[in-house]
């Protein structure tokens, strides 16, 4: 009996040691009961609370001062493509154009966008497209501005710039609150951004995500002679009627004006793209300025240097931008010294690694200004100091502009005949590449004749 009674003293007091364990180590937050671990800790908390916090401090500071704008045109009666909303998907149109009233478009077509202010005095920077007739380039009629506050402003279009599709607007008003422009220049990819406008009708709408890729093109999306392809992408979602409004970073400020999405419906399929604020801001102050968005360029056809490129070149890396020919004769880069088939390696200065950079260097200055050069020939640095040129008016302007892109434009040339081989010779046009989708680096010479030896 004192065997027994003794092993079941010893197996009280072991469970009497465990569970007094277990309540001293709640008691410090060693453990909790149970098999689950309950909330988390308020260490864990915190740094999810500051990121939401930082979010709605963003979100507060930045949506006073975004607008959103009602755009009003009266329609051309002949013209059946304005019967059609502005922002309809692909795959509707033929649904419309089935089943839609034959023939008589309504007497005016309206249509909705985004914008921010960026002045005290009222200007307002928005998208070209959101202020424009469907030729990218007209004005429309009527435009109104609504603020948060619920006020709202008749605003006149400053002027607009298809080429890089942004507007200026100008409201008269006061107390107006105001964006600070940031650099996107300082931007990084996998910073967070916040994108806020008016999506679908839904004013004010904020949406985060972080920068995806910069120097982004849409190839497709415009096409035009000078093409810009220094796009801001990111995954915070944008939908029609975003167009316009401002893609802002941690800090609060602007580096970004909603413009584009990639998308089979046209609607968000998780990639969104801005104009970088840096260029927006450019072409804003030349609107305002001089009353028309100027855009300098060196007036070269450009790609980005490939494997062979480079190494025909002599560079050690595949980096830096192929001159595939000149957009006219007499081009500032032409009579600077380049030929077709140099690689651009720096500008301004700066590293030239792909076209989206030198098309930002260029941009960020004026015609008529003086810019250094570098390029490798045939395994030989050169140095140029080229003069850059106002792009010509008559350019088509939707493209967001600086340098030609592959195949467009390059001058007409002259036939050579040469005797010995017995042919006639001519360089293949630009016009010509780009109908038979050839690339810069696969062109040569087309043959017009050829003479047959008795």
């Amino acid at each position: 009996m004192s065997s027994l009674s003794s092993r079941a003293r010893w197996s009280v007091a072991v469970i009497a040691a465990f569970l007094g364990g277990l309540i001293l180590a709640s008691g410090f937050d060693w453990t909790h009961y149970g098999f689950a671990q309950g909330k988390p800790t308020n260490s864990q908390i915190q740094p999810l609370a500051d990121a939401s916090n930082a979010f709605v401090a963003i979100a507060d500071h930045v949506t006073p001062a975004v607008v959103s704008i009602e755009m009003e045109y009266k329609n051309d009666q002949t013209s059946r493509s304005r019967t059609l909303p502005r922002n309809i998907p692909p795959e509707m149109r033929e649904f419309f154009d089935r089943f839609g009233d034959q023939g008589q478009a309504p007497p005016t077509t309206g249509g909705q966008g985004s914008g921010f202010i960026v002045s005290k005095d009222g200007y307002i920077l928005t998208n070209n497209h959101v202020v424009t007739r469907e030729d990218h380039t007209t004005p429309v009629d009527r435009v109104i501005v609504h603020l948060l506050d619920h006020r709202s402003f008749r605003a006149r279009v400053v002027g607009n710039d298809p080429t890089t599709d942004v507007a200026v607007l100008k409201i008269e008003g006061a107390n107006l609150p105001v964006l600070p422009l940031g650099n996107d220049r300082n931007s990084r990819v996998g910073e967070w951004v916040l994108a806020i406008g008016n999506p679908l009708g839904l004013d004010f709408t904020v949406t985060a995500g972080i920068i995806s890729a910069k120097g982004r093109s849409l190839n497709g999306l415009n096409q035009s002679r000078y093409a810009i392809s220094d796009l801001i992408q990111t995954d915070a979602a944008i939908n029609p009627g975003n167009s316009g409004g401002p893609l802002v970073n941690q800090h609060g400020e602007v580096i970004g004006m909603n413009s584009a999405i990639a998308s089979q419906n046209g609607f968000n399929a998780g990639y969104g793209f801005a104009i970088p604020i840096t260029l927006a801001k450019r072409v804003m102050e030349d609107i305002i300025k001089h009353g028309r968005a100027r855009v300098p360029a060196i007036g070269v056809q450009i790609t980005d240097a490939t494997e062979d490129d480079a190494a025909v070149a002599g560079l050690k890396q595949i980096s830096g931008v192929l001159v595939g020919g000149f957009a006219e004769n007499g081009t500032p880069a032409e009579k600077a010294g380049m030929q077709a088939g140099d690689v651009i390696i720096s500008a301004d200065g700066e590293t030239v690694d792909r076209v989206s950079t030198l098309q930002r260097i260029v941009r960020n200055h004026e015609p008529g200004d003086n810019i250094p050069v570098e390029v490798m020939r045939r395994g030989e640095k050169k140095s140029f100091s080229v003069k850059l040129m106002e792009a010509p008016a008559d350019t088509p302007r939707r493209q967001l502009a600086d340098a030609t892109p592959d195949g467009a434009g390059a001058p007409t040339a002259s036939v050579v005949t040469n005797s010995t081989l017995g042919i006639s010779l001519k360089p293949v046009t630009g016009a010509m590449a780009e109908q038979a989708k050839m690339a810069v680096r696969y062109r040569g010479v087309q043959v017009t004749d050829v003479t047959t030896f008795g």
